[in-house]
């Protein structure tokens, strides 16, 4: 059977909802259609803080693990979390038992994260996040592969070699970090969007992508992993209802926070540039992705919906489209997919 060019997965930042609760029990439903529908991976991201009620995700490990329990065969990660604020050995003991739990489902994306607050909030120093992560990352590699810790060589339980050595993602937003990325010998993550660039975003990141895969100097087959914002509707004035509302008070929030530069025009067009998004009846974004500069060299492409917050029937139906249309007129296939994720981790 011939292998997928891409492995699938969907991505949510829990945004919006009646309450906290019923946003969280919205996405665990969204993990559940998604293993139902041969989605190969489904992730999360770690806020710890969030400037709009009734939403963020603090605790990414214990959500998953419920998610876990409710579903197969779809894997289970994190973009990303917040490594320098995370203990490594607790962090490594936490995704060690989900690993084992889930029987090997795990992919741990970690991050700088982007928030002096969030930092503050857990005593860091918000100057020395690169740092901070590059150590993090390297303990909780270590504590994963069964080595001694201290000069008790006391070891974790359980060990998850496999995860330390192949299912660690790193995001970036730069071609440095890229490159950096390439030398630790972790899977590179892209986000949805470069923002402050006025070119777009493929564009923008391919240069990153090609010098992660210059510098790669592993065995196995690198991966890069890229975000990107996708709403299929059954027409273009459907979808782009769906997202307006919450892409422009996405936008106005990132705009409000930039105290670096001039304030962006806050207009609709401007919002959906900014934040790279691809929406549509299922054959516009199709003919888009054809000529996305990233994905040909990518390994996992994530489908995310924030900053819009369609219903979860909306979502659902979304999913459907991504994984019933849209992705495989791009040459993913379910079964295919997963197969070609053994070749990644181990050619």
């Amino acid at each position: 059977m011939s292998q997928s060019r891409f492995r699938l997965g969907f991505l949510s930042h829990i945004e919006g909802g009646a309450n906290l609760r019923q946003t969280y029990s919205n996405v665990q439903e969204l993990f559940v259609v998604a293993d139902e529908l041969g989605f190969d991976s489904g992730w999360v991201a770690q806020h710890h803080t969030w400037p709009t009620p009734n939403s963020g995700l603090p605790s990414p490990w214990v959500f998953l693990a419920h998610a876990a329990a409710r579903t197969t065969n779809i894997h289970l990660g994190t973009a990303i979390t917040i490594a320098p604020l995370e203990d490594p050995v607790r962090l490594a003991e936490d995704v060690g038992v989900l690993d084992a739990l889930s029987g090997g489902r795990v992919e741990l994306g970690i991050g700088s994260g982007y928030s002096p607050i969030e930092y503050g909030l857990f005593g860091k120093d918000f100057e020395r996040k690169r740092e901070l992560t590059t150590e993090v990352l390297a303990r909780t590699r270590e504590a994963l592969r069964g080595n001694a810790l201290d000069e008790h060589d006391t070891t974790i339980i359980p060990v998850s070699t496999d995860l330390a050595e192949n299912r660690i993602w790193h995001g970036v937003f730069s071609q440095q970090g890229a490159r950096h990325v390439a030398s630790e010998g972790t899977n590179l993550l892209l986000n949805r969007a470069t923002y402050g660039y006025d070119e777009p975003t493929d564009a923008v990141q391919r240069p990153w992508a090609d010098a992660y895969l210059e510098d790669w100097r592993l065995e196995r087959r690198p991966r890069i992993g890229i975000s990107r914002l996708i709403l299929a509707a059954k027409d273009r004035a459907t979808a782009l209802e769906y997202l307006a509302d919450g892409v422009l008070d996405g936008f106005r929030r990132m705009n409000g926070r930039n105290t670096d530069g001039p304030q962006q025009d806050e207009s609709l067009e401007q919002a959906l540039f900014h934040f790279n998004a691809y929406y549509g009846h299922p054959d516009e974004i199709i003919s888009r992705l054809n000529e996305e500069r990233v994905l040909p060299v990518a390994t996992d492409l994530l489908a995310q919906f924030n900053p819009g917050t369609p219903t979860l029937d909306i979502a659902i139906r979304a999913l459907e489209y991504l994984a019933q249309e849209i992705a495989p007129a791009l040459g993913w296939s379910p079964s295919g997919a997963r197969e070609a994720v053994g070749s990644a981790v181990t050619t």
